[in-house]
């Protein structure tokens, strides 16, 4: 049994005895079905909804969120990044306020955000961004900082600029970073989408499970929670095969362990 097949059956063990062990509290009474209620019916309510076309809409809007989130947030932590990165001064000019901005509890924000923006997509999407943001930043800044000074003298010796230390030496080097920062990135988008719906939204799967919990609808707060955690598994797949893609030129480890 190749390695793939054997983590996937023991996944699903996991799964199965897990669903098995809360079905079983349940049934027997020593879990009360108001707080938890059977897996049965939280499948079913996931079912009712895709089958009534409920959920769509609500997917779609915290789709929009999370990619508008996830691109603006990557794009500006990439640029700040390579910008401080490579000027000294404005990195110890702006360093106290960057970190000062980064230690603020990101949900707070969120009232903040809904006042600015309203309870459409751009409060939800504002939030995301300084989610995402931070992580790319980090990244890009790091990985350009961590440039071999010996690769980068030899490069200015063979007389090059600015434009092609940046083009062939620095981002180069801070591929990896960006790259890695991609996955971890999509879930913060995806959690800052969420806390916004939940906090104040028309639609989306925050609003689902915020609208099941004032409805005391703890089966509809488990289907919500199911439906967010596929949701997120299809987007880290989708972020996986883009990493792989952009990774072509780095090589096999695996690979390189077997000759």
């Amino acid at each position: 049994m190749s390695p793939k097949p054997r983590v996937l059956a023991y996944q699903l063990t996991v799964l199965v005895v897990t669903l098995g062990l809360w079905s079983g509290l349940v049934r027997s009474g020593l879990v009360d079905a108001f707080f938890f209620p059977k897996p049965l019916d939280i499948a079913e309510r996931v079912i009712q909804w895709f089958a009534s076309g409920k959920i769509y809409h609500n997917l779609e809007v915290t789709l929009i969120e999370v990619v508008l989130a996830y691109v603006i947030g990557t794009a500006l932590g990439v640029i700040s990044g390579l910008w401080l990165a490579l000027s000294p001064t404005a990195s110890q000019v702006f360093d106290p306020y960057i970190k000062a901005a980064n230690s603020i509890p990101r949900v707070i924000l969120a009232p903040i955000f809904t006042l600015w923006f309203g309870l459409g997509i751009l409060s939800k999407v504002a939030l995301g961004v300084t989610l995402v943001y931070f992580i790319a930043f980090f990244n890009v800044y790091q990985g350009v900082r961590e440039v071999n000074p010996v690769v980068l003298a030899n490069a200015r010796v063979l007389g090059a600029g600015k434009r092609h230390l940046l083009q062939h030496v620095y981002l180069p080097s801070a591929a990896t970073w960006i790259i890695s920062s991609l996955r971890v990135s999509i879930g913060f988008a995806v959690i800052g989408a969420v806390v916004g719906e939940y906090l104040g939204a028309a639609a989306g799967i925050g609003y689902l499970i915020s609208h099941a919990e004032g409805m005391f609808d703890t089966v509809g707060v488990f289907a919500g929670m199911v439906v967010l955690g596929f949701f997120v598994m299809v987007l880290d797949v989708a972020v996986t095969l883009i990493e792989r893609r952009l990774m072509r030129w780095r090589p096999d480890n695996e690979a390189q362990s077997r000759r």
